[in-house]
C-alpha cells in the first residue's frame, strides 16, 4: 500500500512566520536587557575603582604625615613610641586627598571618615558623577552607582627592649675624709688668697641621647637622635592596604 505525503502549502508558511518575529524580538530584548546590566556593572565597577582609590589615597597621606612626625619627635628627644605603633596626629588633609582622587576616577567623596587609634582606618563612600545611561530598563538615565572602601594603616615596626644604662666609674676625685684639714703648717688653710676659683669648676655636658632602635619586618634599625634623618622609607615603617 502507498503512503500518501502531505505537501506544505502557502497557509504553512504564513503560520510559521509570527513564531520567527517573536522568537527574533525575544533575542533582541534578551541581548539589551544583558546590556542594561553590562551598564550598570561597569558604573559599578568604576565606583568601586573610585573608592578603593579615594580610601588608599587618604591612608597614604596620613602615613607620609606620620613619617615626619616621627622623625620630629626622635630629633626633639620627645616620645615617639606610640608614633612607631601608628597612633599619631597624622595629617588633617587625608580627606582632602581622598576628595582629589575620587574626582580623578569622575567621582564625588559623599562621606570620609577616620578612625585612629592603633591601625587608624580611612572609609570613604563615593558616588559616580555618571549615570548608567539610557537603556530598556527605565530610570537608568538618571540613576548614579555608589560604593564604600575602607583603607587600613598597619605599622611594620615593633621597638627594641632598652639596653640599661652603663654603670657610672668611681670618682677619681679624693673625698674629704681622705684629705687634710687644709692647714699647711704655717698657720694657712691653703686657699686662694684671692678668693677666686679653683678652676676645676666646668660646665657639665649634656648628656648624648641613646640611639633609638626597633626592628621592622626582622630588619634591625638603630637611629641617632641627633640624626634622625635616617629613619627607613615610610613603606618600611607602615604598610597600606584595603580592609578585607
Amino acid at each position: 500500500m502507498r503512503r500518501l505525503r502531505r505537501v506544505a502549502g502557502p497557509g504553512d508558511s504564513g503560520q510559521a512566520f509570527p513564531i520567527y518575529i517573536t522568537a527574533v524580538a525575544g533575542l533582541l530584548f534578551l541581548g539589551l536587557a544583558l546590556f542594561a546590566v553590562g551598564q550598570a556593572g561597569a558604573t559599578r565597577n568604576g565606583a568601586q575603582t573610585a573608592a578603593d582609590a579615594a580610601a588608599l589615597a587618604a591612608a597614604q597621606e596620613h602615613r607620609d604625615a606620620l613619617r615626619d612626625e616621627l622623625l620630629a619627635a626622635i630629633g626633639g628627644g620627645d616620645a615617639w613610641q606610640d608614633i612607631l605603633d601608628g597612633i599619631g596626629t597624622g595629617s588633617p588633609y587625608a580627606c582632602d586627598e581622598a576628595r582629589w582622587f575620587a574626582a580623578e576616577n569622575d567621582a564625588d567623596v559623599t562621606d570620609c571618615t577616620v578612625s585612629g587609634g592603633l591601625n587608624p582606618t580611612f572609609n570613604v563612600a563615593v558616588r559616580t558623577r555618571y549615570t548608567v545611561g539610557d537603556s530598556i530598563v527605565p530610570g537608568t538615565e538618571s540613576r548614579h552607582a555608589e560604593a564604600e572602601a575602607t583603607a587600613e594603616i598597619e605599622p611594620r615596626c615593633v621597638r627594641l627592649p632598652g639596653k640599661p644604662d652603663p654603670t657610672p666609674s668611681p670618682d677619681p676625685r679624693p673625698t674629704g675624709d681622705d684629705t687634710d684639714d687644709g692647714n699647711d703648717g704655717n698657720g694657712n688653710d691653703g686657699g686662694d688668697d684671692d678668693g677666686g676659683s679653683d678652676g676645676d669648676d666646668k660646665p657639665e655636658e649634656k648628656p648624648k641621647a641613646p640611639p633609638v632602635e626597633f626592628t621592622c619586618d626582622g630588619e634591625e634599625w638603630s637611629i641617632d637622635p641627633e640624626r634622625p634623618d635616617t629613619l627607613p622609607d615610610v613603606a618600611d615603617l607602615f604598610s597600606v592596604h584595603l580592609a578585607d
